[in-house]
């Protein structure tokens, strides 16, 4: 496996080794000690979901506030997304800022996202089947989100926004601004792997 930081640095690409024949093909999607070494610090995943979506349809940018934060660790077993991560670490010199990348099943690719991040993807291909860890249980207390359309994000999605299909939930997610109070319980220097 290859790891790869992102202009944000906490955020990892992952490129696996993938041995490929006439059979087929077979891959290690996940290594702890290797993810451990490559973001200097241990995750303990909990959980796997999974998403099917057809194309258009946008999900997030969701983000679990203190004590319920997550990390994620997202594949794409089928189809294309466009992965998008939003650094709100208040007083991190990337707050505000985003890190957008194709993940797919052919390139097999996954992205690790650490807690402090709100997170969203849009599906480019026709469907797209979504796999991803955390390392938190769903609180519906702790549950947030960010506008995918904030335009402080200056986030392009890859498709024009009035193909972008949002449940109801996510349309009316706030802008950053008014989100800054959930922000410091993401505060840079607080260590939120407690």
């Amino acid at each position: 496996m290859e790891f790869i930081k992102k202009n944000i640095p906490d955020i990892v690409l992952i490129k696996p080794t993938v041995h490929e024949d006439h059979r087929g093909y077979f891959v290690e999607t996940y290594r702890k000690k290797d993810l451990k070494n490559a973001i200097g610090h241990d995750v303990n995943f909990i959980q796997d979901n999974e998403t099917r979506s057809k194309k258009g349809v946008m999900r997030g940018l969701h983000f679990q506030t203190p004590p319920f934060a997550q990390s994620k660790l997202v594949r794409v077993i089928k189809g294309e997304i466009l992965d998008i991560s939003v650094d709100i670490r208040f007083g991190s010199p990337t707050f505000g800022h985003h890190v957008s990348e194709y993940l797919s099943g052919e390139n097999k690719c996954q992205l690790f996202i650490p807690r402090g991040f709100a997170h969203g993807f849009v599906v480019l291909s026709d469907e797209a089947l979504v796999s991803y860890k955390v390392d938190n249980y769903y609180s519906s207390k702790c549950e947030a989100g960010l506008a995918f359309n904030d335009t402080s994000l200056d986030i392009d999605w890859g498709l024009p926004l009035d193909q972008l299909e949002l449940s109801k939930k996510d349309i009316s997610l706030p802008c950053l601004e008014k989100l800054k109070d959930k922000c410091l319980e993401f505060s840079y220097n607080k260590n939120l792997y407690d």
